[in-house]
């Protein structure tokens, strides 16, 4: 008889241990949608909290370019309100990496980052890595250019689906619950 036309696939494993040979057994790679909604989360409800804390100003400092040329004191309201703006986005992005292993948006949608073996960030590598988030921030530029980049890179299998701020972090956002337990037990 001839060969049989059904076939047996043995597959690899996940996608993540396809991709990156480290990953532990079961680890799944997060949705490219789910940490731009998380990102896009985390930053609108921020802003919100800064403008209503700024007495709601914050914005209106930070949209009007036209204040630039407005003389001295509104130059220094326009570049003070920058430097919250960004210099509280990187706070938050810091601490709730630090403390707990991801920012509240990430933890609303399941999502851990992580090393590409699959454990926990050091307290060390938190401060470079929200560092490199705040040029999502820029106006325009950080959307347009920046923003669709990581999210076209974040979609591709020769990028291993990482963004180039993970490649740059040697890191991975993996689903929460398909990491091992003694990382998943260490997130809060």
């Amino acid at each position: 008889m001839a060969d049989s036309p059904v076939g047996i696939y043995q597959g690899t494993g996940t996608l993540a241990q396809a991709v990156l040979s480290s990953a532990p057994e079961g680890m799944l790679i997060a949705p490219m949608w789910k940490r731009v909604a998380a990102f896009m989360l985390d930053v609108v409800v921020l802003t919100l909290v800064l403008h209503f804390l700024t007495g709601q100003k914050l914005l209106f400092y930070l949209m009007s370019y036209s204040l630039l040329t407005e003389g001295s004191r509104y130059v220094a309201a326009f570049l003070i309100n920058w430097g919250l703006f960004f210099g509280a986005h990187y706070l938050y992005f810091k601490y709730t990496g630090r403390t707990f292993g991801r920012t509240f948006a990430q933890r609303g949608f399941r999502i851990a980052i992580v090393h590409d073996n699959g454990t926990l960030l050091e307290e060390h590598h938190w401060g470079p890595r929200a560092f490199g988030k705040l040029i999502y921030l820029l106006p325009v530029v950080g959307i347009l250019w920046f923003g669709f980049r990581d999210a076209l890179r974040g979609r591709s299998k020769a990028a291993e689906y990482r963004t180039s701020l993970d490649i740059k972090n040697h890191t991975v956002a993996a689903v929460d619950w398909s990491l091992p337990s003694d990382t998943r037990l260490k997130l809060r």
